[in-house]
């Protein structure tokens, strides 16, 4: 596997992590048709666990499929494909090899009133499966957020000695944050600094809005003039909170919206600095010749042909 220059100077700024992590990092970076830039698009799937199947994939029925993401992911050239223990068992000997894959190790369920997860997974069951990487969301706000901090501590821990890369999902909620506030610019750079402060390769948090959500926060914002003002500053300012971009950072793809929405949203994503993109129902919920449009259109944009 060759490795471009940008690729290792990316991996240069994860100074204590062994050879065995920065080669899964690099075989992250180098794969399909963002390789070697420095840019990333993931598909994860995980959201049969979080949201149920008929709200997941009846939009798209042959998503029901494990097979169906792989080979989405495959031919759409993406960087690597995320998914819960499940689904990574169902492909994995038919696929071995031919994507990198990340075990999100902890999910949710739309019955649960708790802002928690459960751990479902292992850094064991990654290894044997062959991922690059193990992914774990946390809650920052929640009142279960200081366990969730703990629990991947010690996953990270574990992956990192035997040579796997962490990523996090950091979506603050909960607590007393308002609904407004977990998309709120200060709430979501925190989020990334908190990602960043155990030890998360890759860090995943919600396109902010210019809502402040901390009334201590709002001094500082104004009293030191941080421009807010649209997304490409605010994605700009995440990356900031992400050790000055030292990490690095993909936004997510959020809810179902039209296709020039997201194509302009994931544009303003590019011009901030982000890594890349993250994004799952905008693409599989579509007829797989949508998707892989889309994907390829989503590919281009942070190549800077669109």
């Amino acid at each position: 596997m060759k490795v471009t220059a940008r690729v290792r100077k990316i991996l240069a700024s994860y100074e204590s992590d062994c050879p065995g992590t920065k080669a899964n990092l690099a075989r992250i970076l180098m794969h399909g048709k963002l390789g070697g830039t420095g840019r990333l698009v993931i598909l994860p799937v995980d959201q049969g666990f979080e949201h149920g199947p008929a709200r997941s994939f009846a939009p798209n029925p042959p998503a029901y499929d494990p097979h169906y993401h792989y080979q989405l992911a495959i031919d759409a050239g993406l960087s690597a494909y995320a998914a819960p223990l499940g689904m990574i068992e169902a492909g994995a000997d038919s696929f071995a090899g031919a994507i990198p894959t990340i075990l999100k190790v902890n999910s949710a369920n739309s019955h649960s009133v708790t802002k928690d997860q459960a751990v479902t997974a292992s850094v064991h069951d990654a290894l044997k499966l062959g991922c690059s990487a193990i992914g774990f969301t946390i809650y920052p706000g929640s009142e279960d957020q200081f366990e969730m901090i703990e629990e991947i501590r010690e996953m990270a821990e574990e992956a990192k000695a035997v040579g796997l890369a962490v990523v996090v999902w950091s979506y603050p909620r909960g607590g007393n944050l308002s609904k407004d506030g977990e998309t709120a610019i200060d709430v979501c750079a925190y989020a990334a600094q908190i990602a960043a402060l155990i030890g998360a390769h890759i860090i995943k948090v919600k396109p902010p809005t210019d809502h402040i959500e901390q009334a201590e926060a709002k001094k500082v914002y104004d009293g030191q003039s941080i421009d807010i003002s649209t997304l490409p500053a605010r994605i700009a300012h995440v990356v900031q909170s992400a050790f000055n971009g030292r990490r690095l950072v993909v936004f997510s793809g959020g809810s179902a919206k039209g296709t020039d929405a997201l194509l302009d949203e994931i544009r303003q994503i590019r011009d901030g600095g982000a890594t890349g993109s993250i994004i799952g129902r905008n693409t599989f919920q579509r007829p797989r010749d949508e998707a892989l449009s889309l994907l390829d259109s989503i590919i281009k944009i942070y190549q800077g042909k669109a």
